[in-house]
């Protein structure tokens, strides 16, 4: 990947990438920080990225995955997650918290896959109804009863 294709094709992500790193860290430092280093590592990876289907998913699977090892480094430092302090709450509330985002990123692996395809794509993509529709040839209404029930079925079970 050239480095004009770079900034067309991967640069813009930075948006929707630090929506997921927010949502995930609940600190915009943090979460600046780890879409730096997503950038960073894209970079250096950039050759590699041609091959990629779908490379705006592709970019989100890896944000998520770099915010929970920070997540997971965090608990490390501050004594296996019993003392994480948020940038506004107790340290309590920091590590209900995180355990809350565990229990429900668990929660969303045990969702049949058309389910959590949907619901990730909704979620963590960003992605409109009509955009959901053209990825995956469902309907409209079948779009929103998966979705509905994606969400009663996490509801149930945190």
């Amino acid at each position: 990947m050239t480095h004009a294709e770079f900034k067309a094709k991967v640069l813009p992500l930075s948006e929707p990438l630090f929506r997921i790193a927010m949502y995930m860290l609940e600190d915009e430092s943090d979460a600046s920080d780890a879409v730096q280093d997503l950038m960073l590592k894209l970079w250096r990876e950039r050759d590699s990225l041609d091959d990629r289907d779908n490379l705006k998913a592709w970019c989100s699977t890896m944000m998520r995955n770099l915010c929970v090892d920070r997540i997971r480094a965090a608990a490390r430092r501050r004594g296996n997650g019993k003392e994480i302090e948020m940038s506004t709450g107790s340290p309590e509330n920091g590590y209900e918290d995180k355990e809350r985002l565990r229990r429900v990123m668990k929660a969303m692996t045990d969702l049949p896959e058309t389910q959590r395809r949907i619901l990730q794509m909704k979620v963590f993509e960003d992605l409109s109804y009509e955009e959901i529709e053209e990825r995956t040839g469902l309907g409209n209404a079948s779009l929103r009863v998966l979705l509905s029930k994606a969400r009663k079925t996490l509801k149930a079970v945190l």
